[in-house]
């Protein structure tokens, strides 16, 4: 009897188990791809304001009628969770070797639209229209701006290749005989590249990213593994462990980054600074830039006054008046290194970064150019800046 009556409780324990650990989880299958979500609550700052967290998964083929079936979810999502600012309503976990490439692109509208963060995990294929999809991952929005939310487990892998014609496809209309056929085939392949370029402007992707994959064969696949595709595709690698180089290789690889479409610099063209003369040189280039165009008054006169002192004082009091007025100048966070070596005919930059040893994830980078400081060429993905501190070419995620 006290045998059967502990299997009795340990039977009632593990279909409570059951019950909680499937609380929450409701699956939409079908044809095509599978969805399910998961959706936990756990405790927030107060007992009124628990946080809910929902995961999505999409598995299998993607195929005609998925969006559909995601809106579902996420308008019911939506109306059941107050929104929370710099949060996404969702996270969507990406498992799909692809499919209708029409589809991919419609998912990845609607993760835009309703601030859905795209993963791939370490297990996972996200493949050809998955792979669009997945570039609709979005963090949240503030006005008109949206921030993007893709982030690849090391291990998973996301593949992109021309999108090709399946000529069994019922909605590809007859054609009488071969040059009807080719103006067929050419009208909806400039229809496919039209929906591409559309999307990846819409999504604040690079040009040149789109561009190649036009230019490839289908065949011909390209990987998110390199540091340069993860950074112009915004997109963060998980459990990377972080590089430890040497202070001027890290400053290079920033200014390499910084200055994407330039040659690359070497770490033998960093050169480091004390803090107070790196501000002084930056200093400097502020007055080169004053009298290039022959700006008079007292601020030209400090200006000179102030850099003919040795009053460290003043030039830290100088620097920051300046820093709060607006001028571009390096926040001096500890290390400051100039790189050199960045030209492209007349056109010379001088690339100036700072950043504290014990944590090079946080740095501020400036370029300057003879006419004063421009635009970084390349920024980094906001979620995960660290992406800088390594070279563009290393590889960050093999592929399996």
């Amino acid at each position: 009897m006290l045998v059967a009556r502990i299997g009795s409780v340990i039977i009632r324990l593990l279909l409570c188990f059951l019950s909680a650990a499937l609380l929450g989880l409701n699956v939409v299958s079908g044809q095509g791809a599978t969805l399910s979500v998961d959706s936990k609550t756990i405790p927030g700052l107060t007992a009124k304001s628990p946080i809910v967290s929902h995961t999505i998964r999409l598995s299998g083929p993607i195929e005609e009628g998925d969006a559909d079936k995601l809106r579902v979810i996420l308008t019911r999502l939506k109306a059941a969770t107050s929104p929370t600012l710099d949060r996404p309503l969702a996270t969507i976990e990406l498992s799909s070797a692809g499919g209708d490439v029409y589809e991919g692109l419609k998912i990845g509208y609607l993760l835009r639209e309703y601030s859905v963060a795209s993963v791939v995990r370490a297990r996972d294929l996200c493949l050809s229209a998955c792979a669009l999809a997945f570039l609709g991952g979005t963090g949240s929005r503030s006005g008109p701006t949206f921030v993007p939310s893709r982030s690849i487990e090391i291990g998973g892998q996301v593949g992109f290749h021309n999108f090709s014609l399946n000529t069994n496809s019922e909605q590809i209309p007859a054609a009488k005989g071969g040059r009807e056929g080719m103006i067929v085939g050419f009208s909806m392949a400039r229809g496919g590249a039209s929906a591409l370029v559309r999307y990846a402007t819409t999504m604040g992707l690079d040009m040149s990213f789109i561009a190649g994959l036009l230019g490839r064969p289908p065949e011909q696949w390209e990987y998110i593994d390199i540091a340069q595709t993860f950074m112009s595709l915004q997109v963060c690698p998980i459990g990377l462990e972080r590089p430890r180089p040497l202070p001027a290789t890290i400053a290079a690889n920033i200014c390499n980054n910084a200055t994407a479409g330039f040659s690359p610099s070497s770490p033998m063209q960093a050169q480091q600074f004390t803090p107070r003369d790196g501000k002084r040189h930056l200093l400097e280039h502020v007055q080169k830039n004053i009298e290039t165009f022959s700006m008079k008054g007292p601020l030209v006169a400090q200006l000179r006054a102030v850099l003919a002192t040795r009053d460290d004082q003043l030039i830290d009091a100088v620097y920051n008046d300046l820093r709060s007025a607006g001028i571009p100048l390096l926040a001096p966070l500890g290390a400051m290194f100039v790189v050199t070596g960045y030209s492209a005919s007349a056109y010379d930059l001088e690339c100036h970064v700072s950043f504290p040893r014990d944590n090079p994830d946080r740095f501020d980078v400036i370029l300057q150019a003879p006419e004063g400081t421009v635009k970084l060429f390349q920024s980094p993905p906001p979620a995960c800046p660290g992406l800088f501190l390594y070279d563009r070419d290393d590889v960050l995620n093999p592929r399996r």
